[in-house]
């Protein structure tokens, strides 16, 4: 990890002073003071036809040996199982033999009993107050507001007047 942070630091500072402007300054500079190429150098012409390609080898063929065959259904041995045990299977015994399941019986509990409608008392609710009604006051009518369709110049940010 600390050498991975000494490289990342070292590659920044490479990369800063790549990129500073003494060394743009100097790169400039010298692309500018190179003196130009003679021309009296003979410049030779390239050739249009190319030598022709040479022959490519003939390789050796591999010989493989013949796959080696699947052995056929008829070519395996048969499995043979071993023949199973032969013990009895318990006997189920008679249903007449079996025990009758049997509930308890349920406690004998009275049910209550609900009276008659007649025997209960009517209810009366007593009468409202007569009180009247508040009044509302009446809603004001809304007025919209006159939105300016001119923005305002500002007199230091507009451009100084024209000298026509």
């Amino acid at each position: 990890m600390a050498s991975m942070k000494t490289c990342f630091i070292l590659y920044f500072t490479l990369a800063l002073s790549m990129t500073s402007i003494d060394m743009g300054l100097g790169a400039r500079s010298l692309l500018q003071t190179m003196p130009p190429l003679p021309s009296s150098l003979p410049i030779p012409k390239p050739t249009l036809t190319l030598p022709p390609l040479p022959a490519t080898p003939t390789l050796p063929q591999a010989t493989l040996p013949p796959l080696p065959s699947l052995p056929t259904a008829s070519s395996l041995p048969k499995p043979t199982l071993p023949p199973l045990p032969a013990v009895p299977l318990p006997t189920m015994p008679a249903a007449a033999a079996l025990p009758k399941p049997a509930l308890p019986p349920l406690p004998a509990i009275p049910l209550p009993t609900i009276p008659a409608a007649t025997t209960l008392p009517k209810l009366t609710l007593p009468p409202l107050p007569a009180t009247p009604l508040p009044t509302l006051p009446p809603l004001p009518t809304a007025t919209i507001p006159n939105i300016p369709s001119t923005i305002p110049t500002i007199p230091f940010l507009s451009p100084p007047p024209s000298s026509n």
